[in-house]
């Protein structure tokens, strides 16, 4: 049975190495050379497999100015050159024999920290040598944290891999908060190095802040610049008039005190008449009805 050849670099592929392409072959040496994050190759063509090692090449001449100053990570790393306003990810101790992704800051379009907890029953002994669900159920945690950086790039668009090299299995183990923040400190770097993003904000409409999300349409633009980004609550009924107390509503259960008008500079509050003063009484000399002291028809006294 004759050998494959490379469509690639044109070298003879041997038993089970050959890589499958979409419209040709790939060697296993050539494969390696592929970047970690390029997925689907299946469906890439011999050409695109070409132009992805030619930039794979020029990757190599980047990394001898590639001078990480920022190195956060434990079994993978993240290295982050400020000057160059780079990153790179890799597991290996030696940068250039690895020749992981040179990646622009600018390119990251979000980065993630998935937290994710597994849950088993734990079950209890019979003497039987059976086991059975306490009641009520009891579980086991445990817990992985894995890093998501989305990228724009022609080759790849997802960078994924795990903190912790080994599963933590509780979830006050200090390694929780180790790897915690591990994954909020990658989080920081790359998203806060992004030029012109104002210092890691969420791309994307991530703010929040469209036109609907802002909740100010033609009518809400239109409102005086003295508000300072405040709205205002529109009023119910009638407008309130300078120096009108606005009534508010009651609530259930509630009793509302009579509201007593304010009075004006230089009034004095009006008090009401003694009882005395307020009842009638009949003019004996000429039959009057009156309620002050003297009868308003003849002015004879009470």
């Amino acid at each position: 049975m004759a050998k494959k050849e490379c469509d690639i670099c044109g070298g003879k592929i041997g038993l089970l190495g050959n890589r499958k392409l979409d419209d040709g072959n790939c060697c296993k040496d050539c494969a390696n050379k592929l970047s970690p994050w390029m997925t689907g190759r299946r469906k890439t063509t011999v050409e695109d497999i070409k132009q992805h090692l030619a930039y794979r090449e020029e990757n190599k001449r980047k990394l001898q100015q590639f001078n990480p100053s920022n190195i956060v990570g434990e079994d993978w790393k993240v290295y982050v050159d400020p000057n160059m306003g780079a990153f790179a990810v890799t597991r290996s101790s030696n940068l250039r024999t690895d020749n992981p992704d040179i990646i622009l800051l600018s390119q990251v379009v979000s980065c993630e920290i998935d937290r994710q907890e597994q849950q088993s029953e734990v079950y209890q002994q019979t003497s039987d040598g059976s086991r059975r669900s306490y009641n009520p159920p009891r579980y086991d945690y445990t817990y992985d944290f894995e890093v998501n950086i989305q990228v724009n790039s022609p080759w790849f668009n997802e960078i994924k891999f795990r903190l912790n090299p080994n599963t933590i299995k509780d979830r006050y183990d200090p390694a929780f908060r180790q790897y915690e923040a591990i994954g909020d400190q990658i989080r920081s770097m790359l998203l806060s190095g992004r030029g012109g993003m104002g210092g890691g904000m969420p791309m994307g409409g991530g703010m929040g802040m469209g036109a609907a999300g802002m909740g100010m349409g033609a009518a809400g633009m239109g409102m005086a610049g003295g508000m300072g980004g405040q709205f205002q609550q529109p009023m119910q009924g009638q407008f309130q008039q300078p120096g009108q107390f606005q009534q508010q509503p009651m609530q259930p259960g509630q009793f509302q005190q009579p509201m007593q008008q304010p009075m004006q500079q230089g009034q004095f509050q009006q008090q009401p008449a003694p009882a005395a003063a307020q009842s009638a009484w009949f003019c004996q000399s000429c039959g009057n009805q009156n309620t002050g002291m003297f009868c308003q028809s003849c002015g004879a006294k009470k």
